[in-house]
């Protein structure tokens, strides 16, 4: 497995010496680069082959939200994890429009961050239990999907083949079915809806049903 280079922008240094720190422990990270503002962050973008960015919100002179719409644009194959102290609904819908893979509040477990970090790298998406509910919301009125046409689709999503059935059992997911709700609404066994569930987070590369019904919305998957 190829390593990756990671960087942290992030304007508090003792919490990006921390960050640092913890990453440089972990064997899938080549290189950590730091920036203290918006501003340095892009110009390492531009110099450096970066994989993945943890994002603060809070920057000096400019957000992290306007900050991931620069780099989604520029470089859509970089992953952005935003790390936050705080759990607004209007930053959170907002970071996802940017373009963000991941939303985590700074009082996240630190082996907990470095798996998130890790498997959003990868393709996944995640978003801390307090915010999930705030993007399903969004999502259920469009608010997250938005002006998110086929054609602007990203490379990830290109990729995810789902069959008829799986996004029949995707679209439910999302909107709040159990796994026994779902066998009863398409007559099938609840077995043969575990199935498809499995088949889904699979294809997805997530770890729970909220995090699937989150990439396909934030995707147009469904």
């Amino acid at each position: 497995m190829g390593k990756y280079n990671l960087l942290i922008i992030e304007d508090h240094a003792l919490t990006r010496f921390g960050l640092k720190t913890a990453f440089e422990a972990d064997a899938g990270y080549n290189k950590i680069f730091e920036a203290s503002n918006a501003k340095d962050g892009l110009n390492i973008i531009e110099k450096e082959d970066i994989s993945i960015v943890i994002m603060d919100l809070g920057l000096p002179d400019m957000n992290g939200i306007e900050a991931t719409k620069i780099i989604k644009d520029k470089h859509p194959e970089i992953k952005v994890v935003i790390l936050s102290s705080h759990e607004k609904e209007e930053d959170v819908i907002k970071s996802i429009r940017a373009g963000a893979c991941a939303y985590c509040t700074k009082d996240v477990e630190p082996q907990k961050l470095l798996d998130i970090v890790t498997s959003a790298a990868k393709g996944a998406a995640w978003f801390d239990p307090k915010v999930a509910g705030y993007v399903l919301n969004a999502a259920t009125s469009n608010g997250v999907a938005e002006n998110k046409s086929s054609e602007k689709a990203s490379d990830d999503t290109k990729q995810i083949n789902l069959t008829s059935r799986e996004k029949q059992v995707l679209s439910l997911i999302a909107e709040g079915y159990s796994n026994s709700e779902i066998a009863q609404k398409l007559e099938v066994s609840i077995n043969t809806t575990k199935s498809h569930v499995c088949s889904i987070l699979q294809k997805l590369e997530v770890n729970d049903r909220t995090q699937a019904a989150i990439k396909a919305i934030k995707n147009n998957v469904i």
